[in-house]
């Protein structure tokens, strides 16, 4: 179209833009975001379930164990939540699959296990993080998850089949029950198929360090991938850190728990100035809670300090990271305010 015409339709469909237009025949097209939809929803467990999604054009390759940012309407609100890709890298398809649990009390995740956004378009994020496969895969590896932490790992033993990989690799996960196992049939099918050099080993129940051991012995020779709750991680990792092979580990987890704070954090309440809305409040705690508290409903998604979507700008005023205890003293520069909070007098631009 040349730019005689391309300025016409502009006006013609001014104040909306061409966009907008073809977004309404075409969803899944989009000059400016990622979308996605969602063709298949299968069950895994009773609360797990498979979500197959078919994005477009703008969504970049992803690498075995890195997540996604994925944003849903729920209740008639656009919701944030990230989730691991557990499909192998490249697929000839051009799907990626996300397998969710639905959390007790969840607000978005029960509500994409159930299958009710099965043909919906959503938004999705750039694959992102550094819980990833080396270029040059190690000859010996060992693959450590337990519960719905099994995703990402699963990701990377599927991208090492699909090529052929014949290293030495132990993969080894826990679930709380027989019937919690995800993924039950494909690592049976993948167990019964595998080259000599890979043993996969579910375990029910709570997870027993001594059995790392016992499973594999050499554990401490293994580079490493572990991902679970963070008491499974932690017990994960002073089974490392007594044989001196931390540094062989490496572990992705989503999910904060109680986030660190300062001896000082919180000792006194903080004034914060919602500025373009006028409002105030006076508390503690996280600047999004605060928001929250004062009626304001910013955007937010994990609200762990992960998909980033919160990210506000600070007018004036000193906040403090809860995650590493960094203040942040500048005017007029972006925080993230689900871990986030006031020290002292705050303005931000909400």
């Amino acid at each position: 179209m040349n730019g005689i015409a391309s300025r016409l339709l502009a006006a013609l469909t001014y104040p909306r833009a061409v966009d907008d237009f073809v977004e309404l025949a075409l969803p899944l097209h989009s000059t400016r975001e990622v979308r996605a939809r969602i063709v298949s929803v299968e069950q895994e467990t009773h609360d797990v379930a498979t979500l197959r999604l078919v994005p477009n054009r703008r969504f970049r390759a992803h690498r075995a164990g890195q997540y996604v940012a994925l944003t849903v309407p729920v209740g008639g609100v656009q919701r944030t939540r990230c989730f691991s890709i557990a499909s192998a890298e490249g697929r000839v398809d051009g799907t990626i699959e996300l397998t969710i649990k639905a959390q007790p009390g969840g607000v978005v995740t029960p509500v994409l296990v159930s299958g009710s956004l099965r043909n919906a378009v959503v938004t999705l994020g750039q694959p992102s993080g550094d819980f990833v496969l080396p270029d040059a895969v190690p000859e010996r590896l060992l693959f450590v998850s337990g519960g719905s932490g099994i995703t990402p790992v699963m990701s990377m033993l599927r991208t090492l089949v699909a090529r052929g990989h014949e290293g030495d690799i132990a993969f080894l996960h826990w679930a709380r029950s027989e019937a919690d196992v995800i993924f039950e049939r494909e690592l049976t099918r993948i167990a019964s198929k595998a080259p000599p050099g890979l043993r996969i080993h579910v375990s029910t129940g709570p997870f027993d360090p001594e059995r790392l051991g016992e499973l594999t012995p050499d554990f401490d020779q293994r580079e490493t991938w572990a991902c679970g709750p963070e008491p499974f991680l932690d017990a994960v990792r002073t089974a490392f850190r007594a044989r001196g092979a931390v540094e062989r580990l490496r572990v992705e987890r989503f999910s904060l728990g109680a986030l660190p704070r300062s001896a000082d954090s919180g000792a006194a309440e903080s004034d914060v100035t919602f500025v373009r809305s006028q409002r105030q409040a006076r508390g503690g705690g996280t600047l999004l809670a605060m928001a929250e508290g004062a009626g304001l409903s910013p955007p937010s998604g994990c609200r762990m300090g992960i998909c980033h979507t919160c990210v506000c700008r600070k007018v004036s005023g000193v906040t403090r990271d809860l995650r590493t205890g960094a203040l942040s003293t500048d005017e007029n520069v972006d925080v993230q305010i689900c871990v986030s909070e006031a020290v002292g007098p705050v303005a931000l631009d909400l």
